[in-house]
């Protein structure tokens, strides 16, 4: 790097920081009110649980493959997860931090 290129570098600079004293506030920005941060998220998943059920019943012979210990019928098995996923509508779940305060809510 020549110093020609290092002067040009140096001025540069000087005048983005000549620059940005001109444009500063006149009062700094406010601050973030030190309460608590509350997010709330719905998540819709029973309706994607009832769209992806075909493909479910579809992979479920792959079940077959599975150890003898695990062999179970597949149809049957997959019926099961079903309705466990499908349970879960209306589940509420509530985080307490000492600054933030979560909730899920599944759909």
């Amino acid at each position: 790097m020549s110093l020609q290129h290092a002067n040009a570098r140096a001025r540069e600079l000087e005048a983005m920081s000549r620059r940005a004293l001109r444009v500063r506030r006149a009062r700094p920005a406010e601050p973030v009110r030190h309460g608590r941060t509350r997010i709330s998220l719905w998540l819709p998943l029973t309706p994607i649980f009832w769209m992806l059920a075909p493909f479910a019943m579809l992979l479920a012979p792959l079940l077959l493959l599975a150890p003898p210990l695990w062999r179970m019928n597949p149809y049957v098995t997959a019926y099961a997860v079903g309705r466990v996923l499908i349970a879960l509508g209306g589940t509420d779940i509530d985080v307490d931090a000492p600054d933030a305060r979560v909730r899920l809510k599944i759909l």
